[in-house]
């Protein structure tokens, strides 16, 4: 396919920032054919470059969260903290349709690149701000990532624990990614609206604005004057259709989406529990809540008698929507992810893994490039100044000077 056949074709992205939630809007951009320049720090670059190297995750040959978040762009060092550095990127800025940044905002005040100091050179660019805690408050200078903005701070921690059981942290960038999503969104949104009014503008979102809103279901009960006291006294004793069940082979079970009486007779049934529905502490919803925590010992005594595997063929025979928890090992020969393009092959071998995950922004009728390798540090920063019209001298003295 030409290049100029994607949605984002000649959309010029500067991606100012670093980690994950941030510079992933500019991934999402990328696959759709945007040319993003990923700004990197000569010599250090974004850590995020290292982070799936440290040995508290998986291993693996690839540097498989760089090129997975990393793909499609390009690199250029430059020292912001020169003057030479800012002139540069104050050129980028005046020619880019996309400035995306989640660097602090004292920082950015400090280096002279809020938007308030870069709109004037562009008047039709797409500011994304990414913050940890909002861009106003008594906060908004904080910084944090999403294990603490999102996932702390937005009180999901503590929602998701049973009982009193300690908290638990998040995964490396489960905030950031759907966080990413929501910037992205905010970006096209107003892309939509400068093709209207031809003018661009500041968009923004946060790492606690996500998790507000990923916990506003029960979050929001809160904002409408609601009291929590019997959803935690609920949330601390065992409820049949709430608990997990372990099996023989240490798998857990999932029966969440059994509902109905009707649903609950056909379970009941086809695990050898019928009975139970003549008890009278088990006949009706209201009887078996008030016996929660029987019901549950009975059914778990009766799961752990079996390996997982023979529950759920059991459970597909007998039209039984149960599931078994998945681990993320299994992921990797799932049909199901793979015919629904949740992961494809990379669009060249230099990537390093034979399946990359996609951003789950689906539109049939709009191509994605494909995942292309992630840039190494500063590899295109001599095209990139090249580009501005400046000749092999004047970069190779930028070089020595630190400015690149």
């Amino acid at each position: 396919m030409a290049g100029d056949e994607y949605l984002f074709s000649g959309l010029k992205v500067l991606d100012v920032g670093t980690y994950i939630a941030g510079p992933v809007a500019g991934t999402i951009l990328a696959d759709f054919g945007a040319d993003v320049i990923k700004v990197e720090m000569p010599g250090v670059g974004d850590a995020y470059r290292m982070l799936s190297a440290l040995p508290v995750f998986p291993d693996a040959d690839a540097n498989y969260m760089w090129q997975m978040d990393a793909r499609n762009k390009r690199s250029l060092t430059l020292n912001l903290k020169s003057a030479e550095g800012v002139e540069i990127l104050h050129r980028l800025v005046a020619d880019c349709d996309v400035y995306i940044t989640n660097h602090p905002l004292s920082m950015r005040r400090a280096l002279g690149l809020d938007y308030g100091d870069l709109a004037p050179l562009n008047e039709r660019m797409i500011f994304a701000s990414l913050t940890a805690y909002g861009e106003e408050g008594p906060e908004k200078d904080r910084e944090g990532f999403d294990l603490v903005a999102y996932w702390g701070r937005a009180g999901l921690m503590d929602l998701v624990r049973t009982g009193d059981s300690p908290p638990a942290q998040s995964l490396p960038g489960m905030g950031d990614h759907p966080t990413a999503i929501s910037l992205y969104a905010a970006i096209v949104t107003a892309l939509l609206k400068r093709e209207r009014t031809g003018k661009g503008g500041r968009v923004h979102t946060s790492l606690l604005a996500n998790g507000l809103w990923s916990a506003s279901c029960i979050a929001q009960a809160g904002f409408a004057g609601g009291n929590y006291q019997n959803y935690r006294i609920a949330h601390q004793s065992a409820a049949f259709g709430r608990s997990l069940y372990e099996t023989k082979d240490l798998r857990w079970i999932q029966i969440n989406m059994i509902r109905t009486q009707e649903e609950v007779e056909q379970l009941l049934g086809a695990v050898g529990l019928g009975g139970l529905l003549e008890d009278e502490r088990f006949a009706t919803p209201e009887s078996r809540a008030a016996h929660g925590e029987v019901l549950v010992s009975l059914f778990q005594d009766l799961i752990r008698d079996r390996d997982s595997d023979e529950w759920m063929a059991l459970f597909e025979r007998e039209g039984i929507n149960a599931s078994r928890m998945s681990i993320v090992e299994e992921l990797v020969d799932d049909e199901q992810v793979r015919v629904n393009a949740m992961v494809v092959p990379p669009a060249e071998p230099a990537v390093g893994m034979p399946h990359v995950i996609n951003h789950p922004v689906n539109v049939d009728t709009v191509p994605r490039v494909g995942p292309k390798r992630a840039p190494d540090l500063g590899e295109h920063t001599d095209e990139i100044l090249g580009d501005l019209g400046m000749d092999a001298a004047r970069i190779a003295r930028l070089r020595a000077q630190g400015v690149i």
